[in-house]
């Protein structure tokens, strides 16, 4: 009787370890902007809480243009300063000139380079507009 329940208890631990192998682990955000480079443009918005009045705001405007985002491929990164690890902290500050508290928005190319940078929220068509000026996106507009 004592076999069943020690297989059974052997089976449990196993999955238990197995699934806690699988546990997705956390990507930095350097590593992150590395993964998406000739894939996706990146739009960083950086702020110290989601009440911050700028963050709420670019939120915003982005929410009413998803299809023009995605048709430059774009990722949106929200990044809040709290909860980002020390190394995070390091690149936004060194890499790419972002510092904490205040509201940042980034624009990075899918070259890795950083194209835009500004303390308040970018309109979408600014945005576009620089994005649309690339070689790269007028190289993807003429092969649609």
């Amino acid at each position: 009787m004592k076999r069943p329940l020690l297989s059974a208890f052997a089976l449990l631990l196993f999955l238990l370890f197995a699934l806690s192998a699988q546990t997705p682990k956390s990507v930095s955000l350097e590593q992150t902007l590395r993964n998406s480079r000739w894939k996706k443009r990146v739009l960083l918005i950086a702020a110290p809480s989601v009440e911050q009045a700028d963050f709420t705001t670019q939120k915003a405007l982005l929410a009413a243009s998803k299809a023009d985002l995605d048709e430059r491929d774009f990722l949106v990164l929200e990044v809040l300063y709290h909860q980002l690890p020390a190394a995070d902290l390091r690149f936004l500050a060194e890499k790419l000139g972002v510092q904490s508290p205040g509201f940042a928005a980034v624009l990075i190319g899918k070259d890795g380079g950083v194209k835009e940078k500004s303390s308040r929220p970018i309109p979408p068509a600014d945005l576009f507009g620089t994005v649309d000026k690339m070689p790269m996106r007028r190289q993807e507009m003429r092969k649609k």
